[in-house]
């Protein structure tokens, strides 16, 4: 039912907008930083609250700084076409460092790409880059720390692949969450538990890793379903059996036909 609601004016003592009227106002303008005055005024009227322009913009939150969205809003918005890159260490058994480059698409939490060496040169890095995205599949933004291990030549290659790079602000992991769990899994449900000799070693267990992980692990963010979608096998397909994978650390659970 269609109601008009109109405020008193003129009335001695009495406000000329109710409080929750004032409440809603504020709440209208910090659930949407980029709407004015005009703006709310036309969504009020529609909710049957006849009050002027000018009192709308009275009671509005007022900001120091221009509105912008959130980087979380940021992040959902393009999550279609946002990707992140990042670098992390790992030791071998003859204390070498070896740097693993870690391409991950935020959609699916898929690992695109990676790649390890001892020694990332720029040159190196935008080889990796090139091989992740072949063919103008290149996404619309990248997400990267402000690592100088990302030099000029890696910049340019970003620009010359149509990419806009979106850099993270300083010390602020939490920007990058996801790829920073995704590193986490990474050493806590493999490295951690494995011996690296060299990068063909890390390689191979990377790679045996990420098999696991896009099409048996199941995640929260996901809705507990896997990188690649895992179809649910109903009880009537028979008796479970359990399938070891990345050298017996974990293991995938299917029906199978008795």
């Amino acid at each position: 039912m269609f109601w008009t609601w109109k405020v008193r004016r003129g009335q001695p003592g009495r406000p000329s907008v109710p409080q929750d009227v004032r409440e809603l106002i504020r709440k209208m303008s910090r659930e949407n930083p980029h709407w004015g005055a005009p703006r709310i005024h036309g969504e009020l009227l529609k909710l049957g609250i006849d009050i002027g322009e000018t009192s709308v913009g009275k009671y509005m939150v007022r900001t120091r700084k221009p509105p912008s969205q959130t980087w979380r809003t940021f992040l959902e918005n393009h999550v279609k076409s946002l990707v992140s890159v990042v670098f992390f260490t790992v030791p071998t058994i003859r204390f070498q460092v070896l740097y693993v480059f870690l391409v991950l698409a935020h959609d699916r939490r898929r690992i695109l790409h990676f790649g390890a060496t001892a020694h990332p040169t720029a040159v190196w890095t935008a080889q990796q880059l090139r091989e992740a995205f072949p063919w103008d599949s290149a996404p619309r933004y990248l997400l990267r720390d402000r690592d100088r291990i990302f030099g000029d030549h890696f910049t340019q290659q970003v620009q010359d692949m149509g990419m806009k790079q979106v850099l993270s602000a300083p010390r602020s992991p939490w920007q990058r969450a996801d790829v920073e769990r995704v590193i986490g899994s990474i050493r806590r449900e493999c490295l951690d538990h494995v011996i690296v000799f060299n990068e063909a070693s890390l390689r191979r267990t990377l790679r045996l890793y990420f098999q696991y992980y896009h099409g048996s692990r199941t995640h929260l963010a996901l809705a507990k379903d896997t990188p690649e979608p895992r179809a649910v096998q109903p009880p009537k397909i028979g008796r479970v059996v359990r399938i070891p994978m990345v050298g017996g650390l974990h293991h995938r659970y299917e029906r199978r036909a008795a």
